[in-house]
């Protein structure tokens, strides 16, 4: 196994990891941003509150994309199986 080939494995299963977390945190980002400023406008200073609608966006996100995130996740799986006797001689 050449030093590329294992770069590239690397690189796509990297690729993938950021593809499947990027739009779940993402919305947490955007909750947190949103909760943070309601909290700043408001003078409520709960350090907990921000968790619940963080918690309902991504899991909700989650339900929504979750064939898509199967979907690529048995995608890379196949296509990484598929090319082990390749790369293993």
């Amino acid at each position: 196994m050449s030093q590329t080939v294992v770069v590239e494995m690397a690189r796509d299963a990297l690729w993938l990891a950021l593809l499947l977390s990027g739009p779940l945190l993402t919305a947490a980002l955007g909750v947190g941003l949103l909760v943070s400023i309601v909290q700043a406008v408001t003078s409520i200073q709960e350090q907990t509150l921000s968790f619940v609608p963080k918690l309902f966006a991504v899991g909700a996100l989650f339900l929504f994309l979750f064939s898509w995130m199967l979907e690529q996740a048995v995608k890379y799986t196949s296509d990484l199986f598929r090319s082990l006797p390749g790369i293993v001689g």
